[in-house]
């Protein structure tokens, strides 16, 4: 998409599209319009969830795809309807449906509701099905409504998307905002009546869409699930620790590595989190961020060795112009959540460390004197994704311990005490002060 979003406006939410309309048949009746959409298909189905939409070709498994441990248990059939469809856009990354068309999103809408709203945005550079096996069949099977959005742009290629800097990720955020509203509108006139609760709920990028939208909109949610988000300020991001792993790695220089913020024991992990995750993620951020680095080149010199002229091994971005910090600004987080958030992390993260993201974000919320809506689970042996259990079985996966957190903060919403964290969340933290300058430097 092209700059210029047009967000769903206040006055969208005093329209007439709020009159809800009676459905003889609230998961098989008539179509619903979803408000602000271009495009929409509706499917009746026997199961929302991934064993039946697989079948049916209503989820696409390439989005979701190593995300989850193969044994991940899966809930039984959800009956229910199923809207797809687009927003407006002028950028064509999504290919899903042979559309080519961004600001795709998918809505699933259970026979049997409980009232609430789980809206999610895509981890990574994924399309909107990504949520789908770690995120949308737990919160189906609970009886929720599940949005999901591909962010407006996806792919490693996305930082194309724009007029300058910052502007893809920017629209990330308007994205899950516009899915939000429209989503709530369509749940309000298929149901017959209003959302009860709303819960933003996202994966790594999807985190950090969590985070930002419970800071920003915090109108539209209730609350929110943090798995693993990603961590953009002014002084922490990835393009702080990122360059340091990079020069380190291929050197051998283990203490580096550690002094950059990656946890001691998570060593076995890092051949390949170099060859699949480092060197691209550095890349293409550093390019959405900061195109002058290197020139006319888009997103640099792939495994490029320190010292190789505009090496984003070498990137500093403590170094980097004004304008650069600016760009980050734009999308940066501040800890200032209005509702409710929940946030996990594995200590053997070796995407984010969690020294480096949600030690700080911890730190951030506290600082801000919201430490009373933060709650944060470290997870003991959790590593960024969990498909890497299946090839390290002494990693844990993160899955289980996320719909622990959801149920938890459904209870949380519903006022009901909830005590200490279940067991199998592994450590609890209280949101004491956690600053950058506790976490190693690069």
């Amino acid at each position: 998409m092209r700059r210029g979003i047009t967000l769903l406006s206040a006055g969208l939410l005093a329209s007439a599209l709020l009159v809800p309309t009676a459905s003889a048949a609230p998961w098989c009746g008539p179509d619903v319009r979803v408000p602000g959409a271009v495009h929409q298909e509706s499917a009746c189905l026997a199961d929302l969830t991934t064993t039946g939409t697989l079948a049916s070709g209503h989820t696409v498994q390439a989005d979701w795809a190593g995300l989850t441990a193969s044994d991940l248990p899966a809930p039984a059939a959800v009956p229910g309807m199923q809207i797809d469809g687009y927003f407006p856009d002028t950028s064509t990354t999504n290919t899903n449906h042979g559309w080519n068309h961004d600001a795709q999103f998918v809505l699933r809408l259970p026979a049997r509701w409980n009232g609430g709203l789980v809206v999610s945005g895509s981890p990574g550079n994924r399309k909107q099905y990504a949520n789908d096996r770690a995120i949308a069949d737990h919160v189906l099977a609970a009886g929720y409504a599940f949005a999901a959005t591909d962010k407006g742009n996806t792919g490693a290629e996305f930082f194309t998307d724009g007029d300058r800097p910052g502007d893809a990720v920017a629209e990330w955020n308007h994205r899950v905002t516009e899915l939000t509203t429209a989503a709530k509108l369509t749940t309000w006139r298929h149901y017959g009546r209003p959302v009860s609760r709303t819960i933003a709920a996202g994966m790594s990028n999807g985190g950090y869409l969590v985070r930002w939208q419970l800071e920003n909109r915090p109108w539209l949610y209730d609350g929110g699930v943090d798995w693993e988000g990603t961590l953009w300020t002014q002084r922490d991001n990835l393009l702080t620790f990122l360059p340091a792993a990079l020069r380190a790695h291929p050197a051998g220089d283990e203490h580096a590595v550690l002094a950059a913020g990656f946890a001691p024991g998570s060593q076995f992990l890092w051949d390949y989190h170099h060859r699949v995750y480092w060197d691209l993620t550095q890349r293409i951020y550093r390019e959405e961020f900061d195109p002058g680095f290197d020139g006319d080149r888009q997103a640099g010199i792939p495994f490029c060795r320190s010292g190789t002229p505009e090496c984003d091994a070498d990137y500093d971005y403590a170094a980097r112009p004004a304008e650069v910090h600016r760009a980050v600004e734009r999308i940066a987080l501040t800890g200032r959540i209005g509702k409710p958030l929940i946030t996990l992390h594995g200590t053997l993260d070796a995407l984010l460390p969690i020294s480096r993201s949600s030690d700080v974000y911890a730190g951030m919320v506290a600082a801000a004197g919201r430490g009373d809506l933060h709650r944060y689970h470290r997870i003991e042996a959790g590593n960024h994704t969990d498909g890497l259990v299946d090839e390290f079985p002494g990693l844990r996966p993160l899955a289980p311990h996320f719909r622990d957190a959801f149920d938890e903060m459904h209870a949380w919403l519903r006022g009901r005490r909830t005590g200490p964290a279940p067991a199998s969340m592994g450590t609890f933290l209280s949101p004491t002060p956690v600053t950058s300058g506790n976490a190693a430097a690069d």
